[in-house]
C-alpha cells in the first residue's frame, strides 16, 4: 500500500485500522452480533502464569500461499513503496540505496532484529508485523516515520522510540508487553494499539495529548484510569479485561465509541460526562437491571448489551427513552430476549430502531 494513503494497519476492527469500521466478523452484507473492535485472537494454550497465550497470526485462518520470491535488486533506487511481505526474510539488509522510500512492508517474515533501517530518513510507514522480533531498537534515524507496526512479535518492553517524534500510529498488539512506558516523546501520536498483551495497569499515557484512539483489550486490567492527559480520546477499547466498575471515564468527554465487552461489570454508572457517545458496548458482562440513566447521551446510536442478565423491560425503557438517535440495540442472550414478543416490544418502545440484534427491523 502506498504511504500516501490510509495504511492497512493492524487492528482491528480487526485489523485496523479503519477503526471506525465494524470488527472483522461484522464486515458483511448481513448484520451480525457485535464483537470487539480489536483483532480477534483466540488463545489455544496458556502461559506459565495460567494466562491465555496469543495464538499464531495464521492459526484459525485459511493459509495464504506464499507469493513468488521478490528480488530486491529489481526495484529502482528511486522507488518509494517497497513490499517485501511474506518473503521468508531473516535479516533487514540491502535497503540503504532507496533514498526516497516512504513505505517498507516486511510483514510475515522471519526477522529477529530491527537493523539497517536508520539511514532510511524519508520512511513514513514501516511494517514489521508477524516476525520474531524481541526488542525495539535501531530506529533513531527515522525522524519522518508516522506509522510503525510491530504487532505479532515477541516484544516484552516498549522502548527506544524517543526519536520517532512524528509518529502518529503505533501497533504493538499480540506481544508480551507487561507495562505501558517510554511513550513521552510521541507527542503527535493519535492511535495506540496494545491489545493482547500482559498489561495490568493503565499508566504513563498523560504525555499523549493528541491521542484519539486507544486499543488495549485482552489484557489484565482491573481499573480504568490514567486518562487525564488524553482529552481528545474518541475511541477506547478495553474489552476482555478484568474490569468490575466503571470509573475514570469523566476524563475523556470526547469519547464517541466505548468498548467494554467481556469484563465483570455489574452496573452502568459514572458516564455523565460522556455526552458524545455514539456506540456503547458493555456486552457479556454481569449486568442485571441496573442500566443507569443514559438520557444525557443524545448522540447514542448503538447500544450493545447482549449476553448479560437483563430481565426488566422498564429498566431498558428508562435507560434509553431519551436517546433520540438510537438505531441499533443488541439484547439477545438476556432473559428478556426469551419473551415471544421481544422484537415487537423493542420496536414499539423505540420506533426508530433499524436493527435489533443481528437482524434489520424491516417487517417487524
Amino acid at each position: 500500500m502506498s504511504a500516501d494513503g490510509e495504511p492497512n494497519a493492524t487492528n482491528t476492527l480487526t485489523g485496523d485500522p479503519a477503526m471506525n469500521e465494524k470488527p472483522e466478523e461484522m464486515q458483511t452484507d448481513q448484520p451480525l452480533p457485535p464483537a470487539s473492535p480489536e483483532r480477534a485472537v483466540s488463545p489455544d494454550s496458556v502461559d506459565s502464569e495460567g494466562e491465555p497465550r496469543p495464538e499464531s497470526s495464521t492459526e484459525g485462518k485459511q493459509r495464504i500461499p506464499s507469493p513468488p520470491p521478490v528480488d530486491l535488486n529489481s526495484f529502482d533506487s528511486e522507488e518509494t513503496d517497497i513490499d517485501m511481505n511474506h518473503q521468508r526474510i531473516k535479516e533487514i539488509v540491502g535497503f540503504e540505496r532507496f533514498r526516497r522510500i516512504k513505505y517498507l512492508g516486511l510483514r510475515w517474515n522471519q526477522i529477529r532484529r530491527i537493523e539497517n533501517v536508520s539511514m532510511l530518513r524519508t520512511l513514513v510507514h514501516l511494517e514489521l508485523y508477524d516476525n520474531h522480533i524481541t526488542k525495539i531498537e535501531n530506529l533513531d534515524g527515522l525522524e519522518n516515520l508516522e506509522i510503525l507496526d510491530l504487532s505479532f512479535n515477541k516484544l516484552t518492553k516498549i522502548e527506544n522510540l524517543d526519536a520517532l517524534t512524528k509518529l502518529k500510529k503505533l501497533f504493538l498488539c499480540a506481544n508480551k508487553i507487561d507495562k505501558i512506558e517510554n511513550l513521552d516523546s510521541l507527542k503527535d501520536l493519535e492511535m495506540l494499539e496494545l491489545g493482547d498483551n500482559r498489561i495490568r495497569v493503565m499508566e504513563n499515557l498523560s504525555a499523549l495529548k493528541n491521542l484519539q484512539q486507544l486499543y488495549i483489550g485482552k489484557n489484565r486490567i482491573k481499573k480504568i484510569e490514567g486518562l487525564e492527559g488524553n482529552p481528545l480520546l474518541e475511541i477506547l477499547s478495553l474489552q476482555s479485561n478484568r474490569i468490575a466498575t466503571l470509573t475514570g471515564l469523566d476524563a475523556v468527554p470526547n469519547l464517541t465509541q466505548l468498548y467494554l465487552s467481556h469484563n465483570g461489570i455489574q452496573k452502568v454508572e459514572n458516564l455523565e460526562k460522556n455526552l458524545k457517545l455514539q456506540t456503547l458496548d458493555i456486552a457479556s458482562n454481569r449486568i442485571e437491571n441496573d442500566l443507569g440513566d443514559l438520557s444525557h447521551m443524545k448522540e447514542l446510536e448503538e447500544w450493545w448489551f447482549n449476553g448479560n442478565k437483563i430481565s426488566s423491560w422498564k429498566a431498558v425503557e428508562d435507560a434509553l427513552k431519551n436517546c433520540p438517535r438510537l438505531s441499533c440495540v443488541y439484547l439477545e442472550m438476556n432473559p428478556l430476549a426469551d419473551d415471544p414478543q421481544y422484537r415487537l416490544k423493542l420496536k414499539l418502545m423505540f420506533p426508530k430502531l433499524t436493527q435489533i440484534d443481528a437482524t434489520l427491523t424491516s417487517g417487524v
